[in-house]
């Protein structure tokens, strides 16, 4: 029965914790983005090459390509080791 109540509590702290995250989740202001050239891992990229080598995300056959991109953080690809805001 100890296990019961346990595994309830366990439970129900969860989901309120879902819960909480959910209504933070919509006061937040909206994060813009920007393309980060350079950095995605093979299989890893958010669409497209420059060079028309694929034509979606996740299709990247390289890690560290030049020509794949990963959306980040507007600010944030500067500080990427490798990342560039245009491609090569």
């Amino acid at each position: 029965m100890e296990k019961q109540k346990m595994l309830s509590l366990a439970i129900g702290g969860l989901l309120a914790l879902g819960l909480a995250g959910t209504a933070s989740a919509a006061d937040k202001p909206k994060v813009e983005m920007e393309k980060c050239f350079g950095i995605a891992k093979a299989g890893m990229n958010d669409c497209s090459s420059n060079k028309a080598a694929h034509s979606c995300a996740g299709q990247a056959t390289k890690n560290n390509d030049p020509m794949d991109f990963v959306a980040v953080p507007k600010g944030t690809c500067d500080k990427i080791a490798g990342g560039m805001l245009k491609s090569m």
